[in-house]
This record gives C-alpha cells, sequence and structure tokens, in this order.
C-alpha cells in the first residue's frame, strides 16, 4: 500500500495490496477496497462503501454519502462497485436509503467528470455516463450502455443494455436495448456505431433491425408487435429475448420510435 501522509484513513477500514491512497483523501470506518485500487486526491469514502479490484477514484469525487432521499433515517446501506472502473473527479456516488439496500456500480464502467449516481441505482458492465449525467434513485442503466454528456434520467426509469442517450436528452420513460435516445422518450433507430464498435456482426445488426422496424414502425400496438417478434422466422436468438423481456417488464413505459424527418421537426 502507499498511503500519503496527509490521507486521513480510519484504522479499521480494510485497504487491499497495492491501494494508493492520495494526500487528503478520507476514507472511513466500513470502507473495503480490493487490491491495486487509486484513490486520488480530496477524494472522500464514507459510509459502508466495497470496492472491488483496480478501481480509480477521481480528485474530490465522494462515494457512498448518505442518500438525497426524504425517507432516509439513517439506515445502514451501501455502495458496492466492481472491477476495472475508472470514476473521475467530482463524481458522487451514494448509498442506498431502505435498510439493508444498496447502490451498485459494475465493472469497467467510465463515470467522467461530475456524474450522479443517486441511491439505489444500478448501473451494469462497461456503461459509460459522460460528463454531468444525473442518475435519479433507483434508475437503472444497462450493461455497455452510453449516456451522453448532461443527460438527466428521471427515478425508476431504465436505460437497456447497449443504448446510447445522446448528450442533453431528458429520460423518462424506459430506453430499451440497442436503441438510441435522441429527445425526451423517443428513440430513433438502432444505435448502430455503438453495435459496431461492440463487435456486433452484420447479421446481428440485420436481426435487431428487423426487430426495430416490428416494434416500431409497423403500426402494431405494444403487444401486437410482441407477439409478432415472437413468430417471426430468424429472429430466435438471444439478442431478441433481451429486447422482449426489457419492453415486457417496463413500468414506466417504453419510449416511442420516430424518424429522422420527424426529429427534423421535433
Amino acid at each position: 500500500m502507499d498511503i500519503d501522509s496527509r490521507a486521513l484513513v480510519h484504522p479499521r477500514a480494510k485497504i487491499g495490496p497495492g491501494t494508493k491512497i492520495g494526500p487528503d483523501a478520507i476514507v472511513g470506518e466500513e470502507v473495503e477496497t480490493g487490491p491495486d485500487c487509486e484513490i486520488r486526491a480530496r477524494a472522500v469514502l464514507t459510509g459502508r462503501v466495497v470496492l472491488g479490484a483496480r478501481n480509480q477514484i477521481g480528485y474530490g469525487a465522494v462515494i457512498g454519502a448518505e442518500p438525497q432521499d426524504l425517507s432516509y433515517k439513517g439506515a445502514a446501506t451501501s455502495v458496492r462497485i466492481g472491477d476495472d472502473n475508472v470514476i473521475r473527479e467530482y463524481c458522487t456516488i451514494h448509498r442506498g436509503t431502505k435498510e439493508g439496500s444498496e447502490t451498485v456500480l459494475g465493472s469497467g464502467c467510465f463515470l467522467m467528470v461530475g456524474a450522479h449516481v443517486a441511491h439505489n441505482c444500478r448501473v451494469g458492465d462497461q456503461a459509460v455516463l459522460v460528463n454531468n449525467v444525473l442518475l435519479g434513485g433507483y434508475a437503472e442503466v444497462g450493461d455497455h450502455a452510453f449516456v451522453g454528456g448532461g443527460s438527466v434520467v428521471h427515478q425508476n426509469t431504465r436505460v437497456g443494455a447497449y443504448a446510447m442517450i445522446r448528450g442533453l436528452t431528458q429520460v423518462a420513460m424506459d430506453v430499451p436495448p440497442y436503441c438510441m435516445m435522441v429527445i425526451l422518450n423517443a428513440v430513433c433507430g438502432l444505435n448502430r456505431v455503438g453495435l459496431k464498435r461492440k463487435g456486433f456482426d452484420m447479421e446481428r445488426r440485420r436481426r435487431l433491425q428487423e426487430l426495430y422496424g416490428i416494434y416500431f414502425e409497423s403500426g402494431l400496438n405494444r403487444l401486437q408487435a410482441l407477439e409478432r417478434i415472437a413468430v417471426e422466422p430468424g429472429l430466435q436468438h438471444p439478442d431478441v429475448d433481451r429486447f422482449v423481456a426489457f419492453v415486457s417488464s417496463t413500468k414506466r413505459g417504453i419510449c416511442r420510435g420516430i424518424k429522422a424527418a420527424d426529429l427534423k421537426e421535433e
């Protein structure tokens, strides 16, 4: 371990081997880190925080502070973070609200400057939150999702795996996996560039395009579209199953689909 003499580390904190802690950082009593983490200057880890291996906590970031929830009455809650995350300057991740609950960040994520993850959020693996993204309480962000800078995700709203949210977008309805969200509660096609970068071959992208067309462009309602998808030849695939499971379990409703021409009018 390499702990700067100016850092304040509680003697009962559990610090993994190879971890570096910078000057004026504060690490509380209930904090546990895995090996080879880096906690940079003036970062604060407080309350029950469990870090996996090789996480970088940026300058001035605050992890594990109490939730901004008027119902919070001091319950024992936590933040759990996986491995290999980069959490940049001044990010905030708050612990859960109800007794025993937690806020969860997966592995391989990149949280850029000033991103906020509220109480009881769940962020999957390899997600990207760009500068000043705000996730409301109980929001969910799926694996490999990309949330553009300054976007605001309403509490209890879900962003599906491999989805992309354009910067400065308000998100108040669920964004299905693989889709590109462009304005309030509207998607405009697949996240084609993101899917290609993540290794989706042409056949997988073609299948998802067919799925998108049935769900958003056929004029069918949600149940009719799902029924057609279930019997459509060539759509029996795990990618399709992921999409169907997501839209079938929505509580806030699914974003509407719009065309590029409609977007210009907006």
